[in-house]
């Protein structure tokens, strides 16, 4: 087993995106490993002719899917629009590992994120004994995209300022990126395109300009549909974390993390699975991720302070962490839905006295 704590979706999927390249028949767009539907069947697992087992990485719409990989076959970058927890870097990474083989050309987003992190960058040791040349030049991720043919990844656009964000204008618009210090450009090669993702919950925080919004085909990524799915996100989910951490603990009780799941959606949703009883919902966003967070941070509990099997003691402190990030807004919702609903479900009992003894 790797000692390396999160190896790349490339990496760690490497038997499957190579038993996928044998088998892959269809046309392949220049410079990707994978064709379309190859991608898509990556990313919503299948079974190959052989027998072999591709994983699902993605539980969801296919059709979703099959537009995000259409859209990178096109001259226009893909956004990946929604809510925290709703899977858009995780979806990001492995469409860069199946089309591009590497998903490794990422910038992060943020309020100090300049034009030099999206552009290029100089290496002024060098700059100032030589003077700009192509050795002093430091490539960013998306000029080595360029260059190579390859996907790059720009995580949390809305974060970025609005000055700085219209940097890729030129990039996606012309498929150039000039360097006039040095009087050239970088032209893109055949296969390179941006994936960018972007959470709702930021919006009016850097709005994308309408030159820049032009630029990029939108594909919402929504919460799951039904519970079934969600419980089989989080179960998968939680399954590769407990074998990477190698936890001393039983893998979870179905019921178990039904559980938890259901009190997010119905959190989420105002009203109970059965819509008879309506309830308040906290501003916490209580998405699959975090859902995911509270049975890891259980499993930890269970298999390092307990004896090993998932019990309801060991995810309460995760489920009101989750829950109230607002100590006095947020306290008043799950205090009212712990006392009218968790408590009135007989099978929760336990799970009502590790959350009221908290």
């Amino acid at each position: 087993m790797s000692s390396i704590l999160r190896q790349h979706a490339e990496e760690l999927f490497a038997q499957e995106l190579e038993e996928l390249k044998k088998q892959d028949s269809g046309h392949r767009p220049p410079n990707w490993k994978l064709s379309p539907q190859g991608v898509v069947d990556y990313l919503t697992g299948t079974t190959l002719k052989n027998g072999f087992v591709v994983s699902p990485k993605y539980i969801g719409n296919r059709r979703l899917m099959e537009i995000a990989v259409a859209t990178l076959t096109t001259d226009r970058a893909l956004l990946l629009y929604g809510l925290p927890g709703t899977a858009k870097s995780w979806v990001s990474e492995h469409l860069s590992a199946a089309i591009s083989g590497d998903s490794t050309m990422i910038i992060q987003g943020t309020a100090g994120t300049s034009e030099e992190s999206i552009r290029y960058g100089w290496n002024y040791a060098r700059l100032l004994a030589e003077g700009p040349s192509e050795n002093a030049l430091v490539p960013t991720p998306v000029m080595r995209a360029m260059k190579d043919g390859k996907i790059a990844r720009i995580e949390e656009l809305t974060r970025i300022g609005a000055d700085v964000q219209d940097t890729l204008i030129t990039i996606l618009s012309e498929k150039t990126l000039p360097v006039p210090e040095l009087n050239t450009e970088v032209q893109a090669a055949k296969g390179f395109n941006i994936i960018a993702t972007a959470n709702n919950r930021d919006k009016g925080v850097n709005e994308l300009s309408s030159a820049l919004k032009r630029r990029f085909n939108t594909v919402i990524l929504p919460v799951p549909d039904s519970i079934e799915e969600e419980i089989d996100i989080v179960r998968r989910r939680v399954a590769s974390f407990e074998k990477i951490m190698e936890l001393p603990a039983e893998p979870p009780a179905l019921q178990e993390i039904r559980r938890i799941v259901t009190i997010f959606r119905e959190l989420r949703s105002g009203t109970t699975l059965d819509g008879k009883t309506k309830i308040k919902s906290p501003g916490s966003t209580l998405s699959t991720a975090e859902a995911i967070s509270v049975v890891n941070n259980g499993l930890a509990m269970a298999g390092y302070f307990g004896d090993g099997q998932l019990k309801a003691a060991d995810v309460a402190a995760g489920i009101i962490g989750s829950v109230v990030k607002d100590p006095i807004q947020d306290q008043i919702v799950w205090k009212e839905y712990l006392e009218t609903v968790v408590r009135t479900r007989e099978e929760w009992k336990d799970l009502y006295r590790a959350c009221r003894d908290l």
